[in-house]
């Protein structure tokens, strides 16, 4: 179990059980503030949990609905506009302007860590909305995979994101001609 220093504390009653833990090896440092009860952790259930109200998203949220092979070099989360700049070298962040960052967001076991993370649908729309800021290959697999999968997604879902988030002209035109 990940906890926080202050975690730990409280967790142990004071911080001389708190060093006896960790001398002993019933407590691992696993970065500075975080630590655990078991020696490793993935790296993404370290930042989850540093950083509970990102949502994964692009890059990383293809790769793990099994719609690229591509293995993000980075993980992608998306934040609200107002939230601080996650300054970890193993994360590309971005911000929602939009006042929707949680719409199509769901909580999704990955790697045996609870992640918010988007839907497909949303993915969708995020994949028409980004297209110019992707590589033309990788957009055009994604697109190929989502055509594979069109009849298990939710259309009523990807036209209510569309029309609630930015490019919504964009989105539908593109829906229509490249995935539908």
């Amino acid at each position: 179990m990940i906890m926080t220093y202050n975690e730990c504390i409280e967790q142990l009653n004071g911080i001389s059980l708190f060093r006896k833990a960790l001398s002993e090896g019933k407590l691992y440092k696993l970065e500075k503030g975080i630590y655990s009860n078991q020696k490793y952790e993935s790296v993404l259930s370290i930042l989850a949990y540093k950083y509970p109200n990102a949502v994964l998203t692009l890059n990383s949220a293809f790769y793990y609905h099994g719609l690229t092979d591509v293995i993000p070099e980075s993980y992608y989360f998306v934040t609200d506009k107002d939230a601080s700049k996650i300054k970890d070298i193993r994360v590309t962040q971005s911000f929602d302007n939009s006042g929707h960052l949680m719409l199509g967001a769901v909580e999704t076991n990955v790697e045996d860590t609870a992640v918010l993370m988007y839907n497909r649908e949303r993915m969708l729309v995020e994949l028409i909305r980004n297209k110019p800021k992707l590589p033309f290959d990788y957009y055009k697999e994604i697109i190929r995979n989502y055509r594979e999968i069109v009849n298990e997604l939710d259309i009523q879902a990807i036209q209510e994101y569309a029309e609630q988030l930015p490019k919504t002209a964009l989105v539908k035109k593109v829906l229509r001609m490249e995935v539908l």
